[in-house]
């Protein structure tokens, strides 16, 4: 195993976790939320998220720790196109997960601990559109780095 070949791993590991998980929980586990009441979807969606955000703080880490490990073996200057794109897409996933972190997420905790469930929801849907937007940049950042498209 070459170093190369473990930053690689990192880096998957913790894409496979942020964007993975964003895909579970915007196509598989939102739907299925739906059909509960207010009182019990918040909550859920309360606990999911706190088990869910601080796996995306570790994957962040990986990712931008072994990306930079990666570049730094290369060098900035002789890296392929595609990875400095990589790295202006995940500069944007990570300012905006840190804008859900500093801003619904807070709201949402508030809004559930307080049972003031309007409030909860509007946070609640602030996450999720932001989650819908990080879902597609997490899904073109996948493509820039596989398919080549003439980067």
């Amino acid at each position: 195993m070459t170093f190369h070949h473990l930053m690689l791993f990192l880096h998957l590991l913790g894409v496979i976790v942020w964007v993975g998980g964003m895909a579970f929980a915007y196509l598989c586990l939102r739907p299925a939320a739906t059909a509960l009441p207010p009182a019990q979807r918040l909550p859920l969606w309360g606990d999911v998220l706190a088990r869910f955000f601080p796996l995306v703080w570790i994957a962040i880490v990986l990712v931008v720790g072994s990306g930079f490990g990666m570049l730094n073996e290369v060098g900035f200057a002789r890296a392929p196109k595609a990875w400095h794109l990589m790295l202006v897409t995940g500069a944007v996933m990570i300012a905006v997960f840190v804008a859900i972190w500093f801003g619904p997420w807070r709201a949402l905790r508030t809004g559930v601990a307080n049972e003031n469930w309007a409030a909860a929801a509007v946070a609640l849907n602030r996450i999720r559109q932001r989650v819908g937007f990080n879902l597609a940049l997490g899904v073109v950042t996948t493509a820039i780095a596989t398919l080549g498209l003439g980067l």
